[in-house]
Protein backbone atom coordinates (compact mmCIF):
# COMPACT_ATOMS: atom_id res chain seq x y z
CA UNK A 1 0.00 0.00 0.00
CA UNK A 2 1.58 3.65 -0.99
CA UNK A 3 0.88 6.27 0.72
CA UNK A 4 0.53 9.97 -0.65
CA UNK A 5 2.81 12.47 1.20
CA UNK A 6 0.96 15.18 3.31
CA UNK A 7 1.76 18.72 1.75
CA UNK A 8 4.24 20.73 4.40
CA UNK A 9 1.62 23.42 4.14
CA UNK A 10 -1.91 24.18 3.17
CA UNK A 11 -0.87 25.87 0.07
CA UNK A 12 -4.39 27.79 -0.06
CA UNK A 13 -4.10 28.99 3.43
CA UNK A 14 -0.41 30.15 2.61
CA UNK A 15 -1.82 32.05 -0.42
CA UNK A 16 -4.23 33.72 1.56
CA UNK A 17 -2.14 34.87 4.55
CA UNK A 18 0.38 36.05 2.01
CA UNK A 19 -1.97 38.28 0.27
CA UNK A 20 -3.03 39.60 3.60
CA UNK A 21 0.63 40.53 4.95
CA UNK A 22 1.61 42.27 1.32
CA UNK A 23 -1.92 44.55 1.24
CA UNK A 24 -0.71 45.78 4.76
CA UNK A 25 2.15 46.69 3.14
CA UNK A 26 0.50 48.25 0.58
CA UNK A 27 -2.28 50.14 2.61
CA UNK A 28 -0.02 50.64 5.70
CA UNK A 29 3.94 51.15 4.64
CA UNK A 30 4.80 53.12 7.86
CA UNK A 31 3.59 49.73 10.27
CA UNK A 32 6.70 47.78 11.25
CA UNK A 33 7.36 44.24 9.35
CA UNK A 34 9.24 41.17 9.97
CA UNK A 35 10.85 42.43 6.45
CA UNK A 36 12.34 45.80 5.89
CA UNK A 37 10.11 47.88 3.54
CA UNK A 38 10.19 51.60 1.89
CA UNK A 39 12.56 53.97 0.29
CA UNK A 40 15.48 54.02 2.54
CA UNK A 41 15.98 50.20 2.39
CA UNK A 42 15.72 50.30 -1.42
CA UNK A 43 18.70 52.31 -1.42
CA UNK A 44 20.65 50.52 1.29
CA UNK A 45 20.76 47.91 -1.74
CA UNK A 46 22.42 50.34 -3.89
CA UNK A 47 19.49 50.58 -6.56
CA UNK A 48 20.26 52.28 -9.76
CA UNK A 49 19.64 56.27 -9.77
CA UNK A 50 16.06 55.55 -11.77
CA UNK A 51 14.93 54.69 -8.84
CA UNK A 52 15.10 58.46 -7.48
CA UNK A 53 11.85 59.02 -10.38
CA UNK A 54 9.42 56.45 -8.34
CA UNK A 55 7.13 58.41 -6.45
CA UNK A 56 7.03 57.13 -2.76
CA UNK A 57 3.37 56.06 -3.51
CA UNK A 58 5.49 53.07 -5.03
CA UNK A 59 8.71 52.94 -3.03
CA UNK A 60 6.89 53.40 0.61
CA UNK A 61 5.40 50.03 -0.22
CA UNK A 62 8.58 48.19 -1.41
CA UNK A 63 9.57 44.94 0.54
CA UNK A 64 12.13 43.12 -2.24
CA UNK A 65 15.11 41.45 -0.07
CA UNK A 66 17.84 42.35 -2.87
CA UNK A 67 18.97 44.44 -5.93
CA UNK A 68 17.61 42.36 -9.26
CA UNK A 69 19.26 45.28 -11.06
CA UNK A 70 23.01 45.07 -9.73
CA UNK A 71 23.03 42.15 -12.35
CA UNK A 72 22.84 44.81 -15.16
CA UNK A 73 20.77 46.88 -16.43
CA UNK A 74 18.31 46.14 -18.99
CA UNK A 75 18.62 47.03 -22.40
CA UNK A 76 16.67 49.64 -24.11
CA UNK A 77 13.55 48.33 -25.81
CA UNK A 78 13.36 44.55 -24.29
CA UNK A 79 10.20 43.27 -23.27
CA UNK A 80 10.36 42.13 -19.36
CA UNK A 81 8.50 40.59 -17.11
CA UNK A 82 8.41 41.39 -13.04
CA UNK A 83 6.89 38.54 -11.15
CA UNK A 84 5.91 39.52 -7.98
CA UNK A 85 5.79 43.07 -9.17
CA UNK A 86 3.94 44.50 -5.77
CA UNK A 87 3.49 48.27 -5.63
CA UNK A 88 5.45 48.36 -9.08
CA UNK A 89 9.02 49.97 -7.86
CA UNK A 90 10.92 47.51 -9.41
CA UNK A 91 8.66 47.53 -12.77
CA UNK A 92 9.06 51.49 -13.23
CA UNK A 93 12.48 51.39 -12.92
CA UNK A 94 13.07 48.70 -15.66
CA UNK A 95 10.80 50.99 -17.49
CA UNK A 96 12.64 53.72 -17.75
CA UNK A 97 15.55 51.66 -19.00
CA UNK A 98 13.76 50.41 -21.39
CA UNK A 99 12.12 53.63 -23.04
CA UNK A 100 9.35 53.96 -24.96
CA UNK A 101 9.94 51.18 -27.30
CA UNK A 102 10.45 48.53 -24.56
CA UNK A 103 8.02 47.55 -21.96
CA UNK A 104 7.29 45.84 -18.78
CA UNK A 105 4.36 43.51 -17.47
CA UNK A 106 4.22 43.54 -13.68
CA UNK A 107 2.45 40.26 -12.41
CA UNK A 108 0.97 39.91 -8.99
CA UNK A 109 -1.54 38.10 -6.77
CA UNK A 110 -2.57 41.15 -4.41
CA UNK A 111 -4.67 43.32 -5.64
CA UNK A 112 -4.31 46.22 -3.24
CA UNK A 113 -0.21 46.41 -4.56
CA UNK A 114 -1.84 46.26 -8.04
CA UNK A 115 -4.04 48.97 -7.39
CA UNK A 116 -0.65 51.04 -6.14
CA UNK A 117 1.30 50.00 -9.43
CA UNK A 118 -1.00 51.28 -11.46
CA UNK A 119 -1.75 54.57 -9.67
CA UNK A 120 1.85 55.63 -9.57
CA UNK A 121 2.37 54.21 -13.23
CA UNK A 122 -0.43 56.49 -14.53
CA UNK A 123 1.14 59.47 -12.50
CA UNK A 124 4.97 58.90 -13.64
CA UNK A 125 3.02 58.47 -17.26
CA UNK A 126 4.66 55.48 -17.78
CA UNK A 127 2.87 53.99 -20.69
CA UNK A 128 5.11 51.26 -21.16
CA UNK A 129 4.25 49.38 -18.42
CA UNK A 130 1.47 47.01 -17.47
CA UNK A 131 0.28 45.09 -14.45
CA UNK A 132 -1.82 42.13 -14.56
CA UNK A 133 -3.52 40.02 -11.31
CA UNK A 134 -1.70 36.67 -12.17
CA UNK A 135 -0.04 33.77 -10.46
CA UNK A 136 3.94 32.92 -10.80
CA UNK A 137 2.62 28.95 -11.53
CA UNK A 138 0.09 30.06 -14.25
CA UNK A 139 1.57 33.02 -16.45
CA UNK A 140 -1.22 34.03 -18.47
CA UNK A 141 1.10 34.95 -21.45
CA UNK A 142 2.24 33.20 -25.20
CA UNK A 143 5.89 31.49 -25.66
CA UNK A 144 8.39 33.70 -25.66
CA UNK A 145 7.20 36.62 -24.78
CA UNK A 146 9.96 38.13 -22.76
CA UNK A 147 13.19 38.88 -23.22
CA UNK A 148 13.65 39.59 -19.74
CA UNK A 149 12.69 38.63 -16.34
CA UNK A 150 12.49 39.78 -12.94
CA UNK A 151 11.87 39.27 -9.69
CA UNK A 152 12.58 40.22 -6.13
CA UNK A 153 11.88 38.56 -3.32
CA UNK A 154 8.72 36.71 -4.32
CA UNK A 155 10.01 33.07 -5.78
CA UNK A 156 11.09 31.99 -2.13
CA UNK A 157 7.47 32.72 -0.91
CA UNK A 158 5.97 30.10 -3.67
CA UNK A 159 6.12 26.20 -2.82
CA UNK A 160 5.93 24.75 -6.21
CA UNK A 161 8.89 26.25 -7.48
CA UNK A 162 9.11 23.88 -10.01
CA UNK A 163 5.83 24.84 -11.25
CA UNK A 164 7.28 28.39 -11.35
CA UNK A 165 10.45 27.97 -13.14
CA UNK A 166 9.05 25.90 -15.54
CA UNK A 167 6.56 28.83 -16.34
CA UNK A 168 10.07 31.39 -16.57
CA UNK A 169 11.71 29.04 -19.04
CA UNK A 170 8.33 28.51 -21.37
CA UNK A 171 7.62 32.69 -21.50
CA UNK A 172 11.43 33.36 -21.98
CA UNK A 173 13.10 34.07 -25.29
CA UNK A 174 15.87 31.93 -25.98
CA UNK A 175 18.79 33.12 -25.13
CA UNK A 176 16.43 35.65 -22.59
CA UNK A 177 17.91 36.78 -19.26
CA UNK A 178 17.24 36.00 -15.70
CA UNK A 179 17.57 38.53 -13.45
CA UNK A 180 16.28 37.10 -9.18
CA UNK A 181 16.97 38.73 -6.18
CA UNK A 182 15.86 36.54 -3.32
CA UNK A 183 16.24 34.40 -0.06
CA UNK A 184 18.00 30.85 0.06
CA UNK A 185 18.80 28.75 2.93
CA UNK A 186 21.99 27.02 3.42
CA UNK A 187 20.29 23.82 5.72
CA UNK A 188 17.06 22.03 5.20
CA UNK A 189 14.34 23.79 6.84
CA UNK A 190 12.84 21.47 9.61
CA UNK A 191 9.47 19.36 8.91
CA UNK A 192 7.63 21.90 11.84
CA UNK A 193 9.23 24.69 9.58
CA UNK A 194 7.96 24.18 6.39
CA UNK A 195 4.40 24.11 8.06
CA UNK A 196 4.69 27.30 10.19
CA UNK A 197 2.89 30.05 8.07
CA UNK A 198 4.91 33.02 9.48
CA UNK A 199 7.80 31.34 8.08
CA UNK A 200 6.21 31.27 4.56
CA UNK A 201 4.91 34.53 4.60
CA UNK A 202 8.17 36.75 5.82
Amino acid sequence: MTTTPVPPVDVDLLREEIRKTYAAVSQEPEREFIFPTGRAWAEDLDYPAELANVPDSAVESFAGVANPFSLGPIEHGARVLDLGSGAGTDSLVAAQMVGPSGSVTGIDMTPEMLDKARATAAAMGADNVTFIEADAERLPFEDRSFDVIISNGVIDLIPDKDAVFSEIYRVLIPGGRIQIADVTIQRPVSEEGKKNIDLWTG
